[in-house]
């Protein structure tokens, strides 16, 4: 109860400065955990979360040993986490030296939308060419599994997805054909990446390396696979280890927009306001 009290008095003591202040603090530290969300830290943040955890139950129970063990280990912890978080922490650096920052503060939501749905329709377009002139083609849609040790095995792109652009790069006599090109955050990020390839025994044998490549990617992560055949011109779709094959553009535009960019509930109720217009207007 005095606890309560305790936290009902501070309330009472706060000032409208030091509600903004809480109140920036939580909207700066919810952003930061969006930020690392899909990256490859984010795991290692929960690890983190966990450090402290034990760290203050050790303390709780007089753990001695474990508490010794872990302020050692977190003493040094300040430094380890920018080595770890190198990569994440340049990354936000950059926003911020390049004028993005308002896309780290403000809810990029609606932009984001946008960016994928062009990125789905290029690549619908450049899939459809692809399957016409039965040009083998690999394109991985990351999701919110990082992929970043696939990128690394690739070449770096980081361009806007545009169709002439994925053809030129399946093109059968260019460098990078054979490999896997991803996409996230609607941008060509890697092309010429190696793939891990399905263990599955039950994989038709019709199937070649391209698609056991796509569907072994599923496996493993949850991305999308977009699989043209080379052979046949057929398109497949893999995820979650399960393969779609024999579609249609339209089916598989279909498919990458119910995927990638979950519709929000349509309103089907009218408010009072608009069903009285309604009725005047008859």
């Amino acid at each position: 109860m005095s606890i309560l009290e305790s936290m009902i008095n501070s309330a009472k003591l706060a000032t409208p400065m030091d509600i903004i202040d809480i109140l920036l603090v939580a909207f700066l530290l919810y952003r930061l955990l969006r930020f690392l969300r899909n990256t490859s830290a984010r795991k290692l943040l929960y690890g983190l979360i966990a450090m402290l955890l034990l760290l203050e139950l050790s303390d709780v129970l007089q753990m001695h040993v474990t508490n010794f063990i872990m302020e050692t280990i977190m003493q040094v912890g300040i430094l380890a986490l920018v080595i770890i978080f190198q990569p994440e922490l340049r990354k936000m650096l950059e926003q911020v030296g390049s004028n993005k920052l308002s896309r780290f503060l403000v809810n990029t939501r609606t932009q984001q939308k946008m960016t994928t749905d062009a990125a789905i329709v290029q690549t619908i377009e450049a899939v459809n060419a692809l399957s016409w002139t039965k040009t083998g083609a690999l394109i991985i849609f990351q999701r919110s599994d990082s992929l970043q040790p696939i990128i690394n095995t690739g070449t770096t792109i980081n361009a806007d997805v545009n169709a002439e652009l994925l053809k030129n790069l399946f093109y059968n006599k260019a460098p990078l054909h054979d490999g896997a090109v991803i996409i996230a955050d609607g941008r060509i990020v890697a092309a010429g990446c190696i793939l891990p390839l399905s263990g599955k025994l039950n994989i038709s044998k019709d199937l070649g390396t391209r698609h056991r490549a796509g569907l072994g990617q599923s496996e493993v992560y949850d991305s999308l696979s977009v699989i043209v055949s080379e052979e046949t011109g057929s398109i497949s779709l893999a995820e979650g280890g399960i393969l779609k094959q024999h579609l249609a553009p339209e089916t598989l535009e279909r498919l990458l927009t119910a995927k990638l960019m979950p519709q929000e509930e349509e309103k089907t109720k009218l408010s009072l306001k608009e069903r009285v217009r309604g009725l005047l207007q008859k």
